[in-house]
């Protein structure tokens, strides 16, 4: 099971961050994301898509292939509601 703490901190001048959160014991192995909140480091979202040339050769692809309806498959959600609460 995944438990998450939120914590606010602030960077320091030399780019790194202390947490200090008691709900997390010495030796405790931690996954750490970090999400800026309104910085200027902030990439907008397409902006991030785009960022590589791999990115945006597939973006590319998967918008030509929007123009093509023939080629999606029909989900029929009703069916997959039942099959999802007989599991």
């Amino acid at each position: 099971m995944i438990n998450t703490i939120r914590e606010h901190v602030t960077i320091t001048t030399s780019g790194s961050l202390t947490i200090n959160s008691p709900a997390l014991a010495a030796g405790t192995e931690v996954e750490v994301l970090i999400l800026l909140e309104n910085g200027k480091e902030e990439l907008d979202a397409t902006d991030y898509l785009l960022s590589t040339e791999a990115n945006r050769q597939r973006m590319e692809e998967a918008l030509e292939e929007l123009k093509h309806p023939e080629n999606f498959i029909p989900l029929d959600m009703e069916a997959y509601e039942k099959r999802l609460t007989n599991s």
